[in-house]
């Protein structure tokens, strides 16, 4: 796998938009958790950068595993948190398979190691002979390198999570406490202040009866408890807000994100609370307290929405992962899963309560179970070690004993989820500087922006009398953070003003040029109902929004699926539009955010079968568009109905 050289992402608009110009993206292929632990810093990973008040973007990763995790140990990975850092800053690590692991894209800018609190480091301590772990009757089951050793391994463990309870054999917590320590430990060697930014977090693996409630608690810096709260003390997510706000109290300062709604059966964003009751003011207050954000992408598709919830979204069926994790059982309830209608019920429920509960920024993750996250449609490797390290494994190549897909097919053969799995996603930030203290406050203040894996840059404000203001100069900047709300703000209405907001965005010169950017806007009228509707604000090659669809004509980028080349003269390398809702009601509550779409390319799966000399499997997506969605700006009205 290759490097790229790539511009520093600490850069300001104005500095870079010489860069972005149009071209082909194709490239050749029992211990008391109370008591807090101190750590301290370490080694460079990208260009430093001075403290600027109008913000640089930074990408990272909020949501990544290494072997701590009873999964991937159990998938064959080895690799650990040094690795997982030395990865994100631009090094060469091993997969389980034995073959190397290199960003193309270049290093991150921050990362956080998220292994799943319940039996941290546990199969480690089980595969390490003379441990009182390995003496468990089943150690030798555990490890495998054969797929159905390998799903009855992970099945057992995720029985446990499914009932909650913790297997009595491995009640002993020294194991869990020492990969905590080395956990601690990684991220404050390799934190380096200005440069590269490491986040101590872990995952709350909460799965009721296989429903998807995981959260990644991120930490705001070195303070933190001797171990995590897990879903086998409670798989209650309240009961670890509570948790999270007793820790608080001792200087832990520590938010909650909530990732793959889409896969929770419609119970991440509900409107009744764990004991079943309607949500009332105090849970909203400590859910908006805990979790200001939301994990909208991933590696197991994405949480915007889907067609079924937004059936006039005609881009709502990205990249759907629509059953259980890890059982083969499909998803029948789809409210309540996804982002864009906890938004909605979060404006409801503040008109009935005056508290929003689902007052969410948006940020990404890749889920990596191998140490490192395939954000790169043409250098994929997929996510769980040994299962889906190569392509036959991953539903992009025919199995060896067949020719091709329809031999594959006719046979009663079909691909797992797996399949359905896509790149990972990457958080983008805008803080002053690169350090734990300025991006945990962007990530508090919702001042986030999520992407499928681009490095796609995308700014937005909303405020009165904004004509004019250019975002890709500084000046221009500044007069928004003067006069406007940033992504993730509230803007109070001004009795007789309409709102105007300004969007930029600047596109990866690693991926595909840009074709428009869109505003989504969701809001509440008089009844109580809620609604949703999708403009187009902004369209490539010189296209024009039809007022009568709000929608930009087909800019006719296209993809030659035998090399998946681009179309070179196709697509904005920068798209930036000042927009007013022709559809503004003052006494809406409401919100908008800015989607950004970039031409069509390659999906992974296609590259895989080039590299094969295969047709493309005919029930996968051959092309997709990648994109990015910045964090919502809630408009709130001073006399609403």
């Amino acid at each position: 796998m290759h490097v790229v050289a790539r511009d520093s992402t600490r850069l300001r608009w104005g500095m870079l938009a010489a860069a972005f110009l149009v071209g082909s993206c194709a490239r050749p292929p029992q211990v008391s958790p109370d008591q807090p632990q101190a750590q301290a810093a370490g080694t460079p990973a990208a260009a430093a950068a001075a403290s600027n008040p109008l913000r640089n973007v930074y990408f990272g990763d909020l949501h990544l595993h290494t072997r701590n995790s009873f999964d991937a140990y159990v998938f064959n990975v080895r690799s650990t948190p040094d690795d997982a850092y030395a990865y994100a800053k631009g090094q060469t690590i091993k997969h389980a398979m034995g073959f190397d692991l290199r960003l193309d894209d270049g290093p991150l800018d921050f990362l956080a190691v998220t292994d799943h609190a319940e039996y941290l480091g546990v199969v480690q301590a089980i595969d390490t002979p003379g441990t009182s772990y390995s003496k468990v009757p089943y150690a030798r089951d555990l490890f495998s390198s054969e797929r159905a050793g390998i799903l009855a391994a992970f099945a057992r463990f995720a029985r446990s999570l499914n009932s909650g309870k913790r297997l009595p054999e491995l009640a002993d917590l020294s194991a869990t406490q020492s990969a905590w320590q080395e956990t601690i430990r990684s991220a404050e060697r390799h934190n380096d202040p200005g440069k590269f930014t490491t986040f101590i977090g872990y995952e709350f693996t909460s799965m009721p009866e296989a429903r998807n409630l995981h959260r990644n608690v991120i930490y705001a810096g070195e303070q933190v408890p001797a171990l995590p709260y897990s879903a086998l003390d409670s798989q209650n997510p309240e009961d670890l807000w509570r948790w999270m706000e007793q820790r608080r109290e001792q200087g832990m300062q520590a938010l909650s994100i909530p990732h793959n709604g889409n896969a929770s059966d419609g119970t991440m964003f509900e409107r009744t609370m764990w004991n079943g009751r309607p949500i009332d003011r105090a849970y909203a207050e400590l859910r908006a307290r805990n979790e200001p954000l939301v994990e909208v992408t991933q590696s197991k598709g994405q949480s915007e929405t889907m067609p079924l919830l937004s059936p006039n979204d005609e881009l709502a069926g990205f990249e759907l992962m629509t059953s259980y994790i890890g059982v083969n059982k499909p998803i029948t309830h789809f409210e309540g899963g996804y982002a864009r209608e906890a938004l909605k019920r979060g404006l409801q429920i503040e008109d009935e309560l005056g508290v929003n509960p689902y007052k969410l920024g948006f940020v990404a993750g890749s889920d990596t179970h191998n140490s490192a996250g395939s954000y790169e449609e043409d250098n994929y490797f997929s996510k769980v070690g040994v299962l889906d390290g190569a392509p036959d494994r991953r539903g992009a190549v025919p199995p060896a004993d067949y020719q091709s897909w329809e031999e594959f097919y006719a046979a009663g053969k079909d691909v797992s989820v797996i399949s359905t799995w896509g790149s990972a996603g990457l958080t983008g930030i805008w803080a002053e500087q690169n350090t734990r203290e300025a991006l945990f406050a962007a990530l508090q203040r919702k001042e986030t922006f999520a992407t499928t894996g681009p490095r796609i840059r995308v700014r937005l404000f909303a405020g009165y009398g904004l004509q004019g203001v250019n975002l890709a100069t500084d000046d221009g900047v500044r007069t928004a953070y003067a006069n406007a709300v940033p992504m993730g703000g509230d803007l109070v209405e001004k009795p007789g003003r309409t709102p105007e907001l300004v969007v930029i965005a600047m596109r990866d010169i690693h991926s595909a040029p840009l074709q428009r950017i869109q505003m989504v806007k969701g809001w509440v009228d008089a009844s109580g109902a809620s609604f949703e509707k999708v403009f187009d604000v902004a369209c490539s090659d010189g296209g024009k929004v039809d007022p009568r669809t709000q929608r930009c004509p087909d800019n006719g980028a296209t993809v030659d699926l035998n090399t998946c080349e681009i179309s070179r003269d196709k697509g904005a390398g920068q798209l930036q539009s000042a927009w007013t809702d022709p559809e503004f009601d003052p006494r809406q509550s409401a919100f908008y955010y800015a989607r950004v779409i970039e031409n069509p390319t390659c999906r992974w799966s296609t590259w895989d079968a080039i590299r094969a000399n295969i047709a493309p499997n005919p029930k996968l997506p051959k092309t997709i568009q990648e994109r990015a969605y910045t964090s919502p700006i809630w408009f709130v009205p001073t006399n609403a109905y």
